[in-house]
């Protein structure tokens, strides 16, 4: 993060608080409170400390057998930048079915950690790491039902600044965590290296390609009436 600058700031510059007009009753305790026009807004130091206790979690198991998975449009850039610094394994796009637990399936992966953007749209990855024993963990928005994540961290994740801003956050947390670097200072990367601008033309349209894909599901998608 940039020197001098207040963290807090740049989470609400970034729209990392700003939640849906619904929420759930996972996240009833991390709201702050309800704009005029219903957005929900989270607590940002709330947001803040779970990004730190992920990157402690993160942090004891070997990269290499966590599995990101990301499908909407800002989180495929953000999670293929994430899984590049630390060698995790990502499936971007849609998500086959199987994946997880299919031997036959080609892109059999046998996670420890599954990593998801969207508990709603990558449903059944998270449905395939309860069934494989994984730890399930992601980022979760206000109108998502968090029953299949063992650990989450609370925050916009749709936003084309915010997805982003969680992953550096969570990659700078997660170096410190595993001692790769001893501070702030020694972090070389910035939140643009996990934005949309970040990939090439081709793979951007195939990002365009997994959004349509993604909004699709998510309107066929359902989760738990929030109480």
């Amino acid at each position: 993060m940039v020197e001098n600058e207040n963290p807090h700031e740049q989470y609400l510059e970034a729209g990392v608080h700003i939640g849906t007009r619904v929420s759930s009753k996972w996240m009833k305790k991390f709201v702050y409170k309800f704009r005029k026009d219903k957005l929900v807004m989270l607590n940002v130091e709330m947001i803040d400390n779970r990004i730190k206790e992920m990157a402690k979690i993160l942090a004891k198991y070997d990269m290499s057998k966590v599995a990101v998975v990301a499908s909407r449009v800002y989180a495929v850039p953000a999670a293929k930048k994430f899984a590049e610094i630390f060698g995790a394994k990502p499936f971007l796009g849609r998500f086959i079915p199987g994946t997880f637990t299919n031997p036959s399936n080609e892109k059999f992966f046998e996670p420890q950690i599954i990593f998801v953007c969207d508990p709603r749209v990558e449903k059944q990855a998270l449905i395939e790491g309860t069934f494989s024993g994984a730890l399930n963990v992601g980022l979760a928005d206000t109108d998502n039902s968090i029953k299949n994540l063992d650990f989450f961290i609370p925050c916009n994740n749709k936003g084309k600044k915010s997805v982003p801003f969680v992953f550096y956050l969570l990659s700078k947390e997660l170096m410190k965590a595993k001692g790769l670097i001893k501070d702030d200072s020694e972090f070389k990367y910035k939140p643009e290296d996990f934005e949309l601008t970040s990939l090439t033309s081709e793979e951007k349209k195939e990002v365009e390609e997994s959004e349509k894909e993604a909004q699709k599901m998510e309107s066929e998608e359902s989760d738990e009436e929030p109480e």
